[in-house]
């Protein structure tokens, strides 16, 4: 990551990543949850796995490639509703959907604080990496960085789902956060490069742990 933030890029970027931003995000377990009930997902070490994986091969990776597609869109004046359409498309379940877009629709609403021509361009069910990317590339917060910072934020979500869903404690979860933090910080730098022929994943299994956790009998999370 080379390019420096400027003070105002970043604090916009820590406003937006913030867990306080009204995006909602605690509560959706992105099918963690479903994973918990069924065994896949026990202790700390395997919440680490887990997460890894949606980072590297998995739904943060197609977020990563699409936030990155959009990014570059709103700086060139290029398509973003096609671009949102495709990133609708690759939910792959209902509740992925709607965690998606109901986060992304939060997001613009609340980052309308920060006005720009982007928001225009922007339609409803927006989902959240397609909005994200799009109004970082508008008040100019480097994409690398802004990815990094995105990444981070999606583990960060997870990781508190697994405090509440599984007996771990902080402590645990800290150290879940600090492991991972290699692994953002390469598929961010990845990712930047990417285009939209490099979409696709192979966490197969919790793709069908977010399915069946549509017919989960007792559950905290929507998702």
């Amino acid at each position: 990551m080379t390019e420096a933030l400027s003070n105002p890029a970043l604090l916009r970027l820590l406003s937006w990543m913030s867990p306080s931003f009204p995006v909602g995000a605690y509560a959706y377990s992105h099918g963690l949850e479903r994973a918990v009930h069924d065994g896949m997902v026990a202790n700390a070490g395997q919440l680490e796995d887990w997460l890894c994986d949606l980072v590297t091969v998995g739904s943060a990776w197609n977020d990563a490639v699409l936030f990155a597609e959009s990014w570059r869109r709103a700086a060139d004046d290029g398509q973003l509703d096609e671009l949102a359409e495709l990133a609708e498309a690759l939910a792959g379940s209902s509740e992925r959907h709607l965690e998606t877009v109901k986060q992304g629709d939060a997001f613009l609403e609340a980052a309308a604080a920060w006005p720009s021509p982007v928001l225009g361009r922007l339609g409803r069910q927006c989902p959240l990496p397609v909005a994200v990317g799009a109004l970082a590339s508008a008040h100019d917060i480097p994409l690398a960085a802004a990815l990094t910072a995105y990444l981070h934020a999606f583990t960060a979500n997870l990781v508190q789902a697994g405090l509440r869903l599984m007996a771990l404690g902080q402590k645990d979860g800290i150290q879940v956060l600090a492991a991972l933090e290699a692994t953002i910080v390469r598929t961010a730098d990845r990712a930047a490069g990417t285009t939209l022929d490099d979409l696709g994943g192979a966490t197969i299994l919790a793709e069908i742990a977010a399915m069946n956790h549509e017919t989960q009998y007792s559950r905290i999370f929507r998702s």
